[in-house]
């Protein structure tokens, strides 16, 4: 499952942190999300796990909370989506 490309070590560590911050919240739901991919043109692939991967406040929870947050904290990156299956 570990799809992340290893030469941006310090960009992935970065956005984990970002993650790490809002990861309390989505666990206390019994859920949590995971960093897939940094693509090439910098664009993080996260995914919902657990009960956020069927919460019908999913969609606000990554645009209020996880999109935001890495947005923020790790200006480098373009845009935040989220995957549902991986292939």
């Amino acid at each position: 499952m570990e799809m992340i490309q290893q030469d941006n070590s310090a960009l992935i560590k970065r956005i984990e942190s970002a993650l790490d911050s809002v990861r309390p919240y989505l666990k206390a739901d019994h859920g949590n999300v995971s960093l897939i991919e940094v693509t090439a043109d910098k664009i993080a692939k996260v995914k919902f796990e657990g009960a956020c991967s069927s919460c019908s406040m999913s969609a606000m929870t990554f645009k209020a909370g996880i999109e935001e947050t890495i947005l923020r904290m790790v200006p480098e990156i373009k845009a935040v989506e989220t995957i549902d299956d991986l292939p």
